[in-house]
């Protein structure tokens, strides 16, 4: 076969030099995961293992997603010693949880070994508690209570998200000690950007950065060198409250302490970064109802988590219905009112939505709070009517000229008293849901949608009817 592009040009391997199982786009070729299906229906296990044994560790990632949840169990028990921590690190959530649970507890042990705390949680806090006892088991004693301790905390808190693996020194010590200490030291964590200075209760009193560090002489006493001002996190600080003091303060790594003050961990900027991808694919999706919209989630978890909000969605689209149903002679003296209703609606379940986005995001990032309420209100109203004006007053003059003047002037009023309905619930909905401890994302839409629908309707049909044009 003719040679191609591969992702790693530093990767040596025969079988990815050849480039034999890459596309031009440097994916999986459709041929490549056939064969390594077909050894796996054959029951054998030494070819699958030949096929993958070349390929860099993402790429086994991406195998392992693009076969059935069954074939990625049998190719994970076939390349167990393959199934490395860069493996594991690639692979989508749902993905990772299967090879887990068809991995043995040795093995997932062993990359759990490999793993910082924080990533070594992820590993395994989905499993039942059979499984993680079994796994937990094998590890050692150190390792065991970092993992069991983090596993205590509420899940998406910065106790479970915390890397317990840090430098922290007495704020007695000299630079110099320090830097020789850091030299000395074989268990200091492979990757830091600062030292926490703590008391003798282990309390964070100070910070130091690697730069200062190397940059001071070595006589110079840590505490005249040292940050003071710190932001610390609780153990209970939600993962969201994180990320927006991470943004907020510009920090590159926190210290986490836990009720007492006592240091016990920290976040980095690199687990922040995950934890605002992570949040904002989860709020977009929730205000569709889609779940968490991943395409390997089960098919009975994607279904509970859609069809709930598709039933409420059917009930509010009932009352839009009655709405209509209450003007029906209206509608069947003037044939132009239901040409022309679905457009009030829908414009303004567009603006609604708009508007909703926009608070919805407000309030994840703290912009939006009870002290600036009002005046978020007034503000998107003001938006609101000057987007109804200005989308009435085209629709208005299209339908006096293709209908009458008197219809024209009716949708022109329908039009701007919706579009000022959905800018006040786009804004109303989310901030009730907030108020009442309810994530503003997950109903929003449909009570947004179902306001605008009923109030586009009434206002048409109801101003219709008051004008003399039909009923």
């Amino acid at each position: 076969m003719a040679d191609s592009d591969l992702l790693d040009p530093e990767d040596t391997a025969p079988a990815r030099e050849e480039g034999e199982q890459f596309d031009e786009d440097n994916r999986l070729k459709p041929e490549f995961v056939r064969e390594v299906r077909d050894a796996l229906a054959e029951q054998d296990e030494s070819a699958a293992y030949a096929l993958v044994e070349p390929l860099h560790p993402a790429d086994i990632a991406d195998l392992l997603e693009l076969l059935a949840p069954e074939e990625r169990r049998e190719l994970a028990s076939a390349i167990t010693d393959l199934m490395t921590v860069e493996v594991v690190a690639e692979l989508n959530d749902y993905v990772r949880d299967d090879m887990v649970e068809a991995l043995p507890a040795a093995a997932v042990a062993i990359i759990a070994k490999q793993l910082d705390t924080d990533d070594a949680v992820q590993l395994i806090e989905d499993l039942n508690d059979a499984d993680q006892q079994a796994i937990l088991a094998e590890l050692g004693p150190e390792n065991r209570a970092a993992i069991e301790s983090a596993l205590a905390y509420e899940d998406e808190t910065a106790g479970r998200l915390m890397q317990r693996e840090l430098v922290a020194v007495p704020e007695h010590l000299t630079v110099g000690d320090l830097i020789d200490y850091m030299r000395d030291n074989e268990d200091l964590p492979t990757e830091f950007w600062e030292v926490f200075v703590v008391d003798h209760r282990m309390r964070p009193v100070g910070t130091c950065q690697l730069s200062w560090i190397l940059t001071t002489p070595r006589h110079i006493p840590l505490y005249d060198v040292m940050k003071r001002d710190q932001t610390l996190i609780s153990v209970d600080t939600d993962q969201e409250e994180v990320a927006l003091r991470f943004q907020k303060y510009a920090l590159i790594s926190a210290a986490v302490v836990d009720e007492s003050g006592r240091l016990v961990g920290q976040m980095t900027v690199d687990d922040v970064v995950h934890i605002i991808q992570e949040e904002a694919g989860e709020d977009a999706l929730l205000m569709s109802g889609a779940g968490e919209g991943d395409i390997n989630e089960p098919i009975r978890d994607a279904y509970s988590a859609r069809v709930r909000w598709l039933i409420a969605n059917l009930g509010t689209a009932l009352i839009a219905s009655l709405i209509i149903a209450a003007f029906g002679a209206a509608i069947e003296q003037l044939v132009a009112l239901a040409i022309l209703m679905p457009i009030v609606a829908s414009i303004g379940g567009n603006a609604g939505t708009q508007t909703m986005a926009v608070t919805v995001r407000a309030i994840a990032t703290n912009q939006l709070t009870q002290s600036n309420t009002a005046r978020i209100l007034w503000r998107e109203t003001r938006v609101a009517m000057l987007n109804g004006i200005t989308v009435a007053a085209l629709i208005g003059i299209a339908t006096a000229v293709i209908f009458t003047p008197e219809l024209g002037v009716v949708i022109c009023a329908a039009v701007i008293i919706n579009i000022i309905t959905a800018g006040l619930a786009g804004v109303l909905v989310p901030v009730v849901f907030e108020r009442l401890d309810q994530d503003p994302a997950v109903a929003s839409s449909v009570f947004v949608t179902m306001i605008t629908d009923s109030m586009g309707f009434f206002a048409f049909l109801g101003l219709a009817v008051a004008a003399g044009l039909a009923g």
